[in-house]
């Protein structure tokens, strides 16, 4: 099978496009799998180990759980990026998608190697986006860039086309644990525990500009996952077309009772569910849920 997607031209020639996103977007693999969308992944390390790429979600759930201080993320290298590029086939278009470039430095790193790829004299036109999203948010935008580019005329149409659904992505999670929010140096650890003794859960939300704002603090999950399905209501929704992005770190039993709800009130014709990989479980902690739409 061809590692590209085809896309019609309006001449009708068949142009091919090729979709690349990193694993901070936490894309299902049947997504992955449809589309033949590459994801660049971000190393991990337990310490001075690094963690293997193809590392099971369970695995690394249970090493987490052990672990007395976090695991560290960073970005890919350019040279990861670089090659990656090269394995695309000359005439072939390519657009990178990165997780939000206000909490990570992976979409700096996808310029470089952009840089050193022209500089290199390939053919190939690249597009870098910073979606503003990361987990839920950026699996959404890049499963309509999958979509998209089966029907756009240029990359440069594909290119207008994702910058407004950035802008469109509304993305809002809710965390079980303070655990590793307080690990991570993200909160203060006295304000933390006071907050874990009362049963304090935050909403959150993804900001325009990338950042994670807290929307609200509230008493216990039950109400803070109400709130956050309280968040569909507010918004018009065109079912017929729409998806929505479900994500949960490593609590699949609990999103797929979030799914049911959601789909009581609000018929999404498409649903993204899948758990968040290494990169965001690290930040989340086990029990989180986020939905993106």
């Amino acid at each position: 099978m061809s590692n590209t997607i085809l896309r019609k031209s309006k001449e009708g020639t068949l142009m091919p496009i090729k979709i690349i996103t990193d694993s901070g977007s936490d894309l299902p693999l049947e997504v992955a799998e449809q589309f033949n969308i590459d994801i660049i992944h971000l190393p991990v390390h337990f310490g001075h180990e690094r963690m293997p790429e193809d590392t099971d979600i369970q695995t690394f759930y249970a090493k987490m759980r052990k672990s007395e201080v976090l695991p560290k993320t960073a970005s890919p290298s350019p040279q990861v990026f670089l090659d990656t590029f090269k394995k695309v086939e000359a005439g072939t278009d390519i657009m990178v998608i990165c997780m939000s470039s206000n909490i990570s430095s992976t979409f700096q790193t996808a310029m470089i190697a952009k840089e050193m790829y022209e500089e290199e004299g390939h053919p190939n036109a690249i597009e870098i986006m910073d979606s503003k999203n990361f987990s839920g948010g950026q699996a959404l935008i890049v499963a309509t860039a999958a979509k998209g580019s089966l029907t756009c005329s240029s990359l440069e149409e594909l290119k207008l086309m994702i910058l407004d659904k950035i802008e469109a992505v509304n993305a809002y999670f809710t965390l079980h644990t303070l655990e590793n929010v307080i690990k991570g140096g993200r909160m203060n650890r006295l304000s933390g525990a006071v907050a874990s003794v009362l049963n304090i859960k935050l909403l959150l939300k993804i900001s325009e500009e990338g950042t994670v704002e807290v929307m609200e603090k509230t008493r216990g999950i039950s109400k803070a996952l109400t709130h956050l399905l309280d968040k569909l209501d507010g918004k018009q929704h065109d079912y017929d077309k729409a998806m929505i992005a479900i994500v949960h770190s490593n609590c699949e039993q609990l999103a797929l009772q979030i799914k049911e709800l959601i789909l009581d009130k609000h018929p999404f014709k498409e649903i993204l569910l899948s758990c968040m990989g290494p990169v965001m479980g690290t930040y989340a902690g086990e029990g989180g849920i986020g939905v993106a739409f």
